[in-house]
């Protein structure tokens, strides 16, 4: 097992007990990839974080670079959107790079508008988050009168306005298209892609690009570094360090920033100087690699390297960068029947194979629980599984707007595929055991995805 001794990136500052001031940030070099980077062009910003093929962190994983170049020529205004609504479960590093470093994210933003000419920015920050919102807020005052944001930044007569806002708490606005429409007024629901396409038709329709926290708290290190510098960390695949939040039965649960592609899930998880092994001497049971939406993996993938692309083709996400660890303690059903509980209450209700059919896959297993359960109930989680992601497979197909309802599916699909007997053992020992049980090649079908 081996830890690289790469640069941290992200959180120099996270143990510096001023870092989230302005003295604190400029003191450690902060702002002066700004001032730089006004120097020349916004196409030679551009094209270092293209040249360091920074895949958003977020979720999706598209890199930033192409995604900027998305935007239409030449059409005025445009937007800056940073996705502060970190609300996938288990993830909590966004909130931490608010909280210790928003000065960091601020001249993000600002490079980030700089390279692809908009001339405002908003920073939407999830409601239950109010100490990031203290952070950021006490940030931007200081940033304004300091002449870094605003007008005449710098002296450089570049100027750029940035808002701060705050939702609601709902999971929906996490999906760009919904975020975007909470931003305007209404209620957050995902919108059709096409015909809009942020970078085409976003914020009030005009061209927009929404990028992740992190993502753009990589930013000032790659204008001043170089964009080589940043791709020659990690692997061609996956460049740079990146955040991973490692929560569950793990010694040391917390926020740990690896390099990519080197750095396997083993060493994330036992690593002595990240998550120190089990809790208790305990045995791995399962994990979810990329937030609660990732399907599981289990102990023949801790030698899996945090690479976008292995990860993608094992069958699974890194996602949000959230890893759940589960140790043999874990009750399968239950985990799964949690996971489901959240998405079927996080449901806009816009697509009618999520709303009704996470309610029903939250009935269904709730009734497996309470000891109501019937043989049949295990190929009806399956059906309406595929009425929500048909062919339950991954990557997903889906019969909804946005991946929210598939989400659902993901850890029903997990946990019948690794863990059907402790279904079947409620089942067994509820009031319907006596029914006949559905023949196994019915199920058949759930095996091997």
């Amino acid at each position: 097992m081996a830890v690289t001794d790469a640069p941290k990136i992200v959180t120099t500052r996270f143990d510096l007990e001023d870092g989230h001031t302005l003295a604190g940030y400029e003191r450690t070099g902060g702002y002066a990839a700004l001032r730089s980077a006004l120097r020349t062009s916004p196409a030679a910003v551009m094209g270092e974080v293209k040249a360091a093929n920074l895949q958003g962190r977020g979720g999706a994983g598209f890199p930033a670079g192409t995604k900027w170049g998305f935007l239409p020529p030449d059409v005025h205004p445009r937007y800056l959107v940073v996705n502060g609504d970190e609300s996938e479960p288990g993830t909590y590093k966004d909130r931490l790079l608010m909280e210790r470093d928003p000065h960091q994210l601020i001249e993000g933003v600002l490079l980030a508008s700089y390279a692809v000419e908009a001339k405002q920015a908003f920073i939407y920050v999830r409601g239950e988050m109010a100490f990031a919102q203290e952070r950021l807020a006490a940030a931007l005052n200081e940033a304004y009168a300091a002449g870094l944001v605003g007008r005449d930044i710098a002296g450089s007569g570049w100027s750029m306005d940035v808002v701060l806002h705050w939702g609601a708490g709902a999971y929906i606005v996490g999906e760009e298209t919904a975020l975007i429409e909470s931003l305007e007024g209404r209620r957050g629901m995902p919108r059709l892609k096409p015909p809009f396409f942020p970078a085409v038709k976003g914020l009030y329709l005009q061209p927009t690009i929404v990028n992740n926290v992190e993502t753009l708290a990589n930013i000032p290190w790659i204008v001043t570094n170089g964009g080589a510098a940043f791709a020659a960390l990690g692997t061609e695949e996956s460049a740079g360090m990146r955040l991973f939040a490692l929560s569950g039965h793990v010694r040391n649960p917390g926020v740990y920033e690896v390099e990519m592609g080197k750095t396997t899930f083993r060493d994330l998880i036992e690593a002595p100087v990240l998550g120190g092994g089990m809790r208790q001497g305990r045995t791995l049971k399962a994990f979810i690699p990329g937030g609660a939406s990732a399907p599981w993996f289990y102990e023949e993938h801790l030698d899996l390297p945090l690479s976008k692309a292995t990860v993608d083709k094992a069958g699974s996400m890194l996602g949000s960068g959230a890893v759940v660890v589960m140790d043999d303690t874990t009750d399968a059903v239950k985990a799964c029947a949690r996971v489901v509980r959240f998405f079927a209450h996080e449901s806009c209700g816009k697509c009618t194979p999520c709303r009704e059919g996470t309610t029903w896959l939250h009935q269904i297993l709730q009734r497996i629980l309470a000891g109501d359960g019937r043989w049949s109930d295990l190929e009806l989680l399956l059906d309406v599984c595929d009425n929500i992601s048909p062919g339950i497979a991954w990557p997903p197909r889906q019969t909804t707007i946005c991946p929210l309802g598939p989400s659902a599916v993901s850890p029903i699909a997990s946990a019948l595929e690794r863990f059907r007997p402790e279904f079947e053992a409620y089942i067994q020992g509820g009031r319907h055991a006596a029914a006949r049980p559905v023949p196994v090649e019915v199920l058949a079908g759930v095996a091997g995805r």
